[in-house]
Parts: structure tokens; C-alpha cells; sequence
């Protein structure tokens, strides 16, 4: 009788249990990885339409290349690092855990080929790809004792490609509504600013870094107005357009290079701009890139510092 009184209690005890499938399913996903997830569905979306409706210049067969090229680079780059500091890659886990990796890398590919023009050479984007991806182990910072890479990787491989090759440039601003006209040619950028909004907000929270830059931008813009005589309706045009749009909304909200904070954020923003005035009263082309670059590497010193400061009062304070 006592074993019967016991087989029931164990049994009692694995009906009642809740079954461990609940926890998962129930756990919080990581807004870091959503807001990865709907980058990569916005830039593919974009560059579907834009080969097929908006008339994208590039060969149809460059945004292909460049996926290749970058998956390739960032397995490879991933595989050598973790070799080098002993550590299982990032990859590793299984198809989802593969599919999350290989999300940066696909938005920094589209990007690299949607957002230069090489003419019909190939390997300006590849190179670029190339950059973009090895900037994330190349220039990194010690950040609570994990190394995270401080540059945009799109956006670096983008500034090094015009800055070494002087016959390689931007998409031109029509490259994104060429074909489109009438309601259409405007209904497409306030869509893209709506959807860039609604993300940012949600998800990556940069709304104060949006808000700075666009500030800084039109403040910059009076300045130069008030100080040079320069036209401030030409420095505010480019507002206007789809690249403008794309940049504020997708290139400079990078979360893995942009503070956190609000404070931060604000200050990442307002640096952006101001940099990004000087270079274009210098008379340097393509401004935004180069200035969201320099932008990113004072960042990573401000941290160095704050880091060595931090270092430095933690041993003071031991002896």
C-alpha cells in the first residue's frame, strides 16, 4: 500500500508540474535582434523596389555579389576571432542562432550596393563589403569587459571606398524615385521616413539621436548662412530627399555604434552635424559618411578615456 500511495504522489506530482515549453515561449525577445530583423527587411524590401520600380542605376547582379561576399567575410572574420581569443563564434547554436549572426552582414551588403555607384566594375562594392565587415574586429573597444566594435560598418566601408578611389562615388539623390513621378515621388520618402520613425521609436529607442541630428543639421545649416553668406535654402534641400531620409533614419541609428543613454545620444547627434558642417566649409564631398566616421572614432575615445579614467580611480582608490 505504501508503494501505491507513493506511485500516485509521483504521478500527482508529474501532472501538476508545468511543462517547461511554457518558459520559453513565454520569454521576452531581445529588441536588439528585432530592431536587426526589421533593418533587414526594410533594406531588402528597398532594394527589391528599387531594381524594379524606383530605378536603381548599379547592375541587378551587384546586391546579389555583395550578400555573397559579405556572409563570406563575416564567417570567416568570426571564425578567425573567436579562434584567436579562444572562444566558440558567435555562428554557433544552430540555424537561428546562424540566421541572427549573419543580420548585420546582410544590411551592411544591401547598403555597400545600394549606396555606391561604381560604374560597372564590380569590385569597388566588394571592397567595400569587405571594409565594412572587417571594421567590426579591426576598431574595438573594451566595454564592461567585452570588446564591441565602435564604427558603422556600412558606413565605414562606404567613407574608405571614396576615400581611396576618387572615381567611385554615391548613388546620385534621383537613383532612388528615378522612375517614380507625380504623388508617387514624394509618397515614397514620407513612407520611408514613417517606417524608419516607427522603428527607431519602438525598437532602437534613437529617437533623441534623430532629434539632434536633425537639429544640429538645420542649426549648422544657419551658421554657415550667418557666418559665410552661404544659400540657406540650398544647405537645407537635401533634407528633402531619400538618402537624407535613409541616413537619418537607418544609417546614423545604428544601435550596436550609437550610445544608449539620452545624454549620449543627444551629444552623438549634435557631434554628427557640427562635424558634418566643417567638412562641407572645407569644401569635402560626401560629408555625411565621412562625418558619421569621425564622429564614431570620437566616440571610441571618449570611451578609451572614460575606461582608463575609471581604471585608474579603481587603483588609486585600492592602495
Amino acid at each position: 500500500m505504501t508503494t501505491e500511495i507513493t506511485r500516485s504522489q509521483s504521478n500527482a506530482t508529474v501532472v501538476t508540474s508545468p511543462p517547461p515549453l511554457t518558459t520559453d515561449v513565454a520569454a521576452p525577445r531581445d529588441p536588439r535582434v528585432q530592431a536587426l530583423q526589421r533593418f533587414a527587411m526594410s533594406i531588402t524590401a528597398f532594394n527589391i523596389l528599387g531594381y524594379t520600380l524606383f530605378g536603381f542605376e548599379q547592375a541587378p547582379i551587384t546586391p546579389i555579389v555583395c550578400l555573397l561576399v559579405s556572409y563570406a567575410t563575416a564567417l570567416v572574420l568570426e571564425t578567425v576571432d573567436a579562434w584567436a581569443h579562444d572562444r566558440a563564434p558567435a555562428y554557433a547554436g544552430g540555424l537561428r542562432t546562424l540566421a541572427i549572426f549573419l543580420l548585420p552582414p546582410h544590411i551592411s551588403g544591401l547598403a555597400c550596393g545600394m549606396l555606391l555607384y561604381g560604374n560597372s566594375s564590380l569590385w569597388p562594392y566588394v571592397f567595400a563589403v569587405v571594409v565594412a565587415n572587417a571594421s567590426k574586429y579591426i576598431v574595438r573597444v573594451r566595454v564592461n569587459g567585452k570588446l564591441r566594435h565602435v564604427l558603422n560598418p556600412s558606413n565605414t566601408g562606404i567613407a574608405v571606398t571614396l576615400l581611396l578611389f576618387d572615381w567611385v562615388g554615391i548613388a546620385p539623390p534621383y537613383h532612388f524615385t528615378n522612375w517614380l513621378h507625380g504623388t508617387l515621388s514624394w509618397l515614397i520618402p514620407l513612407g520611408i521616413l514613417m517606417a524608419g520613425t516607427m522603428l527607431n521609436a519602438g525598437l532602437t529607442k534613437k529617437i533623441p539621436l534623430i532629434t539632434a541630428w536633425v537639429g544640429g543639421f538645420v542649426l549648422q545649416a544657419v551658421i554657415r548662412w550667418l557666418t559665410l553668406g552661404d544659400s540657406l535654402p540650398g544647405m537645407l534641400v537635401p533634407m528633402t530627399g531619400v538618402a537624407f531620409v535613409l541616413f537619418t533614419n537607418y544609417m546614423i541609428t545604428d544601435p550596436a555604434s550609437t550610445p544608449v543613454a539620452r545624454r549620449g545620444q543627444i551629444a552623438f547627434g549634435l557631434t554628427a552635424a557640427a562635424v558634418y558642417g566643417i567638412l562641407v566649409w572645407q569644401g569635402v564631398v560626401f560629408g555625411l559618411f565621412f562625418a558619421l566616421v569621425i564622429t564614431c572614432l570620437l566616440r571610441g575615445a571618449v570611451l578609451v578615456v572614460t575606461r582608463w579614467r575609471d581604471r585608474t580611480s579603481d587603483s588609486g582608490g585600492t592602495r
